[in-house]
């Protein structure tokens, strides 16, 4: 090593991280205050899909969720453990199916007004602070399409010497 810790520096992803944990915690609590145990905000979105589309595998899951195959693939995991989802066997030995059980399918009607309520929350944000996160994500992605973060990281890389 021949420089600082480079991780003792402020962190300018930090502050996003935590307001979106501490947003997700105050919609986990919406969910608990309903009486809804063991269920997490990032299960909303594929269930809510389950619930539209009937059975699909990770992968098609994934896709139509615009998230990794990893991501879902342990969202299920999580999502089976708390009685929410099963997997069958899907059309090859690789592949599984994902299905709702009683207890997801019973929650969508819910989850569906948390969602349309969440929604309707980051509007009301949007409005009320100088720059809206919806128009700062979007320039942002715009910036990015431009030049890329892989191309900004690696103008500014100093490698150490070999």
């Amino acid at each position: 090593m021949t420089s600082i810790d480079p991780t003792v520096l402020p962190d300018p992803w930090q502050s996003l991280h935590q307001l979106l944990a501490a947003m997700n915690a105050e919609i986990e609590q919406v969910y608990v205050e309903r009486g809804i145990k063991g269920v997490r905000p990032r299960f909303a979105y594929p269930l809510i899909r389950l619930a539209h589309t009937g059975p699909l595998t990770i992968r098609e899951l994934a896709e139509s969720l615009n998230r990794s195959h990893s991501a879902i693939s342990q969202t299920i995991a999580a999502m089976r453990k708390e009685d929410l989802v099963t997997s069958e066997p899907g059309p090859d030995a690789r592949t599984r199916r994902i299905n709702l059980t009683e207890r997801g399918r019973s929650l969508v009607p819910f989850l569906e007004a948390e969602w349309r309520a969440t929604h309707a929350t980051v509007a009301e944000l949007d409005g009320e602070i100088p720059y809206a996160m919806t128009a700062v994500v979007e320039e942002v992605r715009r910036a990015l399409e431009h030049r890329s973060m892989r191309e900004r990281i690696l103008h500014h890389l100093t490698e150490p010497p070999r």
